[in-house]
């Protein structure tokens, strides 16, 4: 093949290989992925299916969404944000959040620029940053009173950034920023004239009464701030594949055309679901399922402690530092497979002297039911 510069510093998922080397054994414990089996929200699955027998999906307009999900989420951002979002002029619908991250990225950035980014984070941003042609610039997370917490110091000393690209909870961390920690990244975005980009696909799945702050609501970041939501990981709706984008009106008509010449559009289908969970009166079960992820990630830690696993304010993982135990973290993966029956994925590819050192544990497809004996398949690996 002929050489491309783009994925000279791209490193492949990890994930996709230890789930086909655990295969369909059902006696494995499936803490590697990102699926879940807390049920979507049923009035999101009458909708769509409503949607399907009637056709009223089956179409390619409007490109950047539907005015019926557009707008159930400027209602949902009004409540989470206090900003009031043109439907039409700031919000693009696209084929899940991750799927939003290229053309927003495509429209921040020149090849060559810094984006900054939290070591460990989601490799889906990390590695996209690279693929857009930016150049990711890392800032540490440091584990403090047994929690993962900013680096707010080595975040003072970035030098330039085109843009900061962050989450929270985050994965696979589960690092929930607090309002200290969002005044010290709009002081950046104030002296490198930074976007943020804002991954909040997780926002309201946090543990422990951690508050949840937007960073829209912290002074000189809401014109700055690009948002990224997702149907899949709040509302459990993975398979239906719908994101979007809510920013500035000025930057999100370039975002718009990057999303229409990326994907064209999503899902007609999946976008009236989509509207139908947005708009639920009852909550579509949100709060529920966080308490009930709440009760996993206790039970990880409660059958692991001793163990160097750091607690998560939030999300759908925890890691364990295999380092800490002596082994790599890609041993760590193979023992805890073979010998300990638990499929769970190195973070090589995700972060660059914090990340590699770690192993997730993903307890969203997982009841507590199952993780009971978490603690004697670490035993049988480790021994």
């Amino acid at each position: 093949m002929r050489p491309n510069s783009r994925f000279a510093q791209v490193q492949p998922f990890d994930i996709d290989k230890v789930a086909s080397a655990a295969g369909a054994d059902p006696d494995v414990l499936r803490l590697e992925n990102l699926d879940t089996d807390v049920p979507p929200p049923p009035v999101a699955v009458a909708a769509t299916r409503r949607s399907l027998e009637e056709g009223t999906g089956n179409s390619w307009l409007p490109f950047t969404g539907l005015p019926v999900l557009c707008e159930a989420i400027a209602a949902e951002l009004r409540a989470r944000t206090g900003i009031d979002y043109d439907p039409l002029r700031q919000i693009c619908v696209t084929s899940g959040g991750t799927s939003a991250v290229m053309p927003v990225l495509l429209a921040t950035t020149e090849p060559g620029e810094p984006v900054v980014l939290t070591d460990p984070t989601y490799a889906g941003l990390l590695q996209r940053v690279r693929l857009s042609g930016a150049r990711p610039h890392l800032v540490p997370l440091r584990v403090e009173g047994g929690l993962w917490r900013l680096d707010r110091e080595a975040l003072g000393q970035v030098p330039a950034a085109a843009a900061l690209l962050l989450m929270s909870p985050s994965m696979p961390s589960g690092v929930v920023l607090d309002r200290e920690d969002w005044e010290a990244v709009a002081r950046v975005c104030e002296r490198t004239g930074a976007y943020l980009i804002y991954d909040a696909a997780m926002e309201r799945i946090v543990f422990d009464g951690h508050p949840r702050i937007s960073p829209c609501q912290v002074d000189g970041l809401a014109e700055r701030t690009i948002i990224i939501g997702s149907m899949s990981k709040e509302y459990r709706m993975i398979g239906w594949r719908i994101g979007w984008v809510a920013g500035p009106a000025d930057i999100m008509s370039r975002i718009m055309v990057a999303t229409i010449y990326n994907t064209t559009v999503a899902s007609g289908y999946h976008q009236y679901g989509a509207a139908a969970a947005l708009t639920d009166p009852a909550g579509a079960g949100v709060a529920e399922a966080a308490a009930e992820y709440q009760a996993r990630h206790d039970t990880v830690l409660a059958q692991l402690d001793g163990l160097p696993v750091v607690r998560a304010g939030g999300g759908w993982s925890v890691l364990v530092d295999a380092e800490a135990m002596g082994l790599t973290a890609a041993d760590l993966s193979a023992r805890l497979l073979e010998r300990g029956r638990i499929a769970a994925t190195p973070m090589t590819a995700w972060g660059e002297d914090v990340a590699p050192r770690y192993v997730r544990l993903v307890y969203s497809a997982e009841p507590v039911e199952r993780l009971s004996d978490l603690r004697a398949r670490f035993t049988a690996a480790l021994g």
